[in-house]
């Protein structure tokens, strides 16, 4: 299931209300612009590498991440992912239940072409429903990330 640049695959099954586990693919050139929810994700990394936009005691900064690696992305914190490398990387990602309902609810067939403005406008729908918050194209380009027009 292609989630707006990565691809997932569920590992537990619809309907856990406990937890989602998903693999996911980072493909080569994929961003997943600045965003926070009130759902934590653990991702370890399975293969090659990728950025996971982090934020310390500097404020954010981006973490190079590669197999074997494990980043936890708490609850309610700004974060962003990109794969800048040529191939591509592959994360075991923890998250809640919920968090997985999200991602079915938006997911598209993989493989789908790019996303139409209608899809895309579905996508941020449903991230407010849910109470996600996705970042400006200011907010984005802050941290490093230029937003399709």
């Amino acid at each position: 299931m292609d989630v707006f640049g990565p691809i997932v695959e569920f590992l537990t099954p619809e309907g856990d209300e406990q937890v989602c586990v998903v693999r996911a693919v980072i493909p080569p050139g994929v961003t997943v612009p600045l965003h926070s929810h009130d759902d934590f994700e653990d991702f370890y990394i399975l293969a090659g590498g990728h950025q996971v936009l982090v934020h310390g005691d500097d404020g954010p900064q981006w973490r190079d991440v590669h197999a074997g690696d494990y980043v936890r992305v708490p609850a309610d914190v700004p974060h962003a992912l990109r794969n800048l490398s040529g191939e591509p990387a592959i994360d075991l990602m923890i998250t809640t239940a919920r968090m997985g309902k999200f991602f079915r609810e938006v997911g598209r067939l993989a493989g789908s072409p790019a996303p139409t403005a209608q899809e895309v406008a579905r996508f941020v729908e449903i991230a407010g429903r849910y109470g996600y918050l996705l970042a400006t194209p200011e907010e984005n380009a802050a941290v490093g990330i230029t937003l399709p027009a």
